[in-house]
């Protein structure tokens, strides 16, 4: 790898070091700027603008504000809130045109990069930052030629995802509009002639005659100068989407077409949305919140347009609001909740040649996850690494794997994170491991039992919380731990051999079928400074729920393959979900799954399986269910099991559930969608064909799916008004999936978005369902509208 001087700026991606040419430095996009660097500004319009002097944003506020490539170098943009470009040489951003701001999740320090901390020796790790993206994008590494100019960069760059970040549901629309005015703009004169506007139309998935869309480009054409500019860009906007759907429905309880009383609000809220006694209440604040004009909020009236901005909303969208705070009893033992678990967390890529990256730790616990696993082996110069041992992934010192577990373990959730260790380190090894462990985690590392008894069960994640556990091998039992008066001097390892009660590991390590013949034959031996460090979750062997009962301890759990596990549903479901009453269970993916996939999770859910282990580097529905599943109770990775699996006497079998389980029919309308994007956005004349499919995840004999019809060439407002029902027996384990599809009769259809969300999470009425992409993210403002009712019984429902 060569380098340039450091005179010039580098930008760093992936495993190059880019240099760019000396004619551009990176200042250069504040050489003509008379005003200084404000960090403190905190305004609300147009930060850029204030603070680095450039001329103001025209028409479009604050959205309008970012960086893009010119000439090989990033540079700050006045007109667009993106960066890249076509002609970029850096493999981050030349997959596409452009990168939105809003696709930037944070901006870190140069330190903070393995990659930067590699070629510390090139130039000083503060001259290095990352810009990190929302979902499985890989970062972005750049190095600034100063430490001041690094700082600007960060600042600034995080101030307009700051600021992004911040915007509400009308600033975000702004923004849209903002995006497509530009891509539209074909000669960015600021202005829209009626063939750069049949243009936009394609681009936006719009067929419309040229009669049509000519007469709403006159209408809104104010000035009558054949363009539209800024406001008459809004307004034919909105002439495209009228909503004749959500007209119809606000006329059928207006008694004059033009408002909402609030007696007639309180009606739509207990007929329709299904409010119950809180109805009178709650239209009071929603009035107050969505109702746009002052004097209809002091008449408490709610117009055309705030029904539907109520709609659009929060409060109108089909996950409940009241489960997006914690809203469950934490105050339970461990084993009475789902755990947010991720397997082989290191790893970014495949099982046998990728990237492991402690940014798989990162992304992992900010998205909730509570249990990571950490494969250990003995490394160069006594530092233990982690990989995918026998594999060609690639190694990580496990230090600093501890470090960033410990910066990012409480960033998006209080509750317990569950390191999971699979430990083949040599004696001397194992010492080190406990040390990082002990001196990077410090206070937040649980070494001991919370008040040093001996518990009867474990304890709750809300005693727990800002609590780091080590699940693994232990050399003895909790009670004799406790037992000892005094430390005893530390055992040889002849000694700890013959205390060892199995092999090390419980989970057996995944091999690649040209590499088995190169596992260890010797048992590892266990060290008892790692082993001490092991409390509430020792790891020991599975052999059947019979001997589980006979011989283990509440504080002991034991982890399936996925075809253990499974087997173990079919042939002995009841036992299971008797089993994860007391004790925790961890199942993890098959060792062929050498290209990351996943299992679905759901039927190991079913039957009590507190930690299923997913691959969460790999996008698709496994994980849409995953996601779904944990999207409640604030997103802590915490979720407490239904009441018939935590039950010591339950009889419930998740392959033959019966009575008293109260059985539920589900309608769902499918109404119309909004703004869906394309799929391939390369292809300016292609337009979707979109259709929804509905699936429903539970017990099987309640997972299913059925689909609309597609509509022709319409992805800007679909319309479907198609009705699909469902027999649901146990509504308590099920999730919905809502897929959005573009038709294909050539080949598979290509997928759009989709929404996953659990059933007791569900609002009933007329809903809005916000779509998200693969990796999870908003795809704002795409949705689509529908009609949901439940009702006891599977009366009319054909099996």
């Amino acid at each position: 790898m060569s380098f340039w001087p450091m005179s010039r700026c580098q930008l760093v991606a992936g495993s190059q070091v880019l240099p760019l040419p000396e004619q551009a430095p990176c200042h250069a996009a504040y050489e003509n700027s008379n005003d200084s660097w404000h960090p403190e500004f905190q305004g609300s319009a147009s930060p850029c603008t204030k603070a680095l002097g450039v001329p103001a944003c025209g028409g479009w506020g604050p959205s309008s504000c970012g960086f893009r490539v010119k000439k090989g170098v990033l540079v700050l943009d006045p007109q667009l809130l993106q960066f890249g470009g076509p002609s970029s040489s850096v493999p981050a951003l030349a997959s596409s045109p452009a990168v939105s701001i809003s696709d930037v999740d944070t901006v870190r320090e140069g330190h903070e990069s393995e990659l930067l901390r590699n070629l510390a020796e090139e130039f000083p790790l503060e001259q290095g930052f990352t810009i990190v993206f929302h979902g499985r994008r890989s970062n972005l590494d750049l190095v600034a030629n100063s430490v001041e100019e690094a700082q600007i960069w960060m600042q600034g760059l995080q101030l307009l995802v700051d600021f992004v970040t911040s915007m509400d549901q009308q600033e975000r629309l702004d923004q849209w509009l903002s995006d497509w005015f530009q891509h539209g703009d074909k000669n960015q004169d600021g202005r829209m002639t009626f063939g750069e506007v049949q243009r936009l139309l394609h681009l936006m998935n719009v067929e419309m005659d040229q009669d049509h869309a000519f007469q709403l480009f006159q209408r809104a054409d104010a000035s009558q100068s054949g363009t539209l500019e800024g406001e008459e860009f809004v307004e034919f906007y909105k002439s495209l989407t009228q909503r004749p759907e959500v007209q119809e429905l606000f006329e059928k309880f207006s008694s004059d077409g033009q408002k909402l009383t609030l007696l007639e609000f309180v009606d739509f809220l207990q007929e329709e949305q299904k409010e119950g006694e809180r109805a009178s209440d709650l239209a009071l604040e929603l009035i107050d919140c969505y109702e746009p004009s002052d004097s209809g909020k002091l008449r408490h009236v709610l117009s055309m347009d705030g029904f539907l901005s109520y709609l659009y909303s929060k409060d109108g969208d089909i996950f409940n609001p009241t489960c997006l705070p914690i809203y469950q009893d934490m105050t339970q033992p461990l084993n009475q909740y789902y755990i947010s678990s991720s397997h082989n967390t290191y790893l970014v890529g495949d099982q046998l040649c990728g990237q492991s990256s402690v940014e798989g730790y990162i992304r992992a616990l900010k998205r909730g996850c509570r249990c990571v696993e950490v494969d250990v082996w003995d490394g160069p110069s006594g530092e233990p690494i982690v990989y995918h041992g026998h594999t060609l992934t690639s190694r990580i010192p496990f230090k600093d794997v501890v470090a960033a577990i410990g910066q990012y373990a409480f960033q998006t959730s209080d509750y317990p994170v569950i390191l999971s260790l699979e430990n083949h380190c040599s004696w001397e090894q194992q010492e080190i491991i406990a040390r990082h462990l002990t001196e990077i985690l410090g206070n937040q590392l649980l070494s001991t039992t919370l008040d040093g008894h001996l518990p009867t069960q474990l304890p709750s994640p809300e005693e727990l919380r800002r609590k780091i556990l080590v699940k693994g091998k232990k050399l003895k039992t909790l009670e004799e731990d406790l037992e000892e008066e005094e430390e005893e001097p530390e055992s040889e390892p002849e000694e700890a051999e013959l205390q060892l009660e199995a092999q090390m590991e419980s989970e057996p390590q995944e091999l690649s079928p040209r590499s088995k013949d190169k596992k260890k034959k010797s048992k590892p031996i266990l060290c008892p400074s790692l082993s001490a460090l092991v409390v509430y979750l020792k790891a020991v062997t599975f052999y059947s729920f019979t001997h589980s009962r006979e011989h283990y301890r509440f504080y002991e759990t034991s982890s399936f393959s996925e075809a253990k596990a499974k087997s173990l549903i079919k042939e002995a479901g009841n036992e299971f979900v008797l089993h994860n009453t007391w004790q925790l269970s961890r199942v993890y993916p098959s060792g062929l799954r050498t290209d990351s996939s996943n299992y679905n999770p759901q039927e190991f859910w079913n039957a009590g399986c507190q930690m299923v282990a997913l691959n969460m580097q790999t996008a698709g529905l496994e994980m849409d269910l995953c996601d779904g599943l944990f999207r409640q109770n604030a997103g802590s990775g915490y979720v407490l099991k239904p009441d018939f699996l935590r039950d010591a006497q339950s009889s419930f079998h998740p392959e033959r559930p019966i009575s008293p389980f109260k059985a539920q029919t589900l309608l769902i309308q499918v109404i119309s969608g909004q703004q869906l994007p394309k799929v391939d956005k390369t292809k300016e004349e292609s337009i979707v064909d979109p259709l929804v499919r509905v699936e429903i995840f539970g017990v099987r004999p309640d997972t299913s799916r059925q689909e609309t019809s597609y509509v022709e060439n319409n992805g800007f407002n679909p319309y479907w008004g198609q009705t699909l029902c469902f027999r649901v027996l146990v509504p308590e384990l099920a999730l919905l999936r809502f897929v959005v599809k573009d038709y294909d009769w050539k080949s598979r259809n290509d997928f759009i978005g989709q929404y996953t969300l659990p059933w007791n999470c569900m609002q009933q009425g007329y809903r809005h369902i916000h779509l998200l992409s693969k990796d999870g993210i908003s795809l704002h403002p795409a949705s689509i509208f529908v009609h949901i009712c439940t009702r006891e019984g599977l009366e009319g429902v054909e099996s």
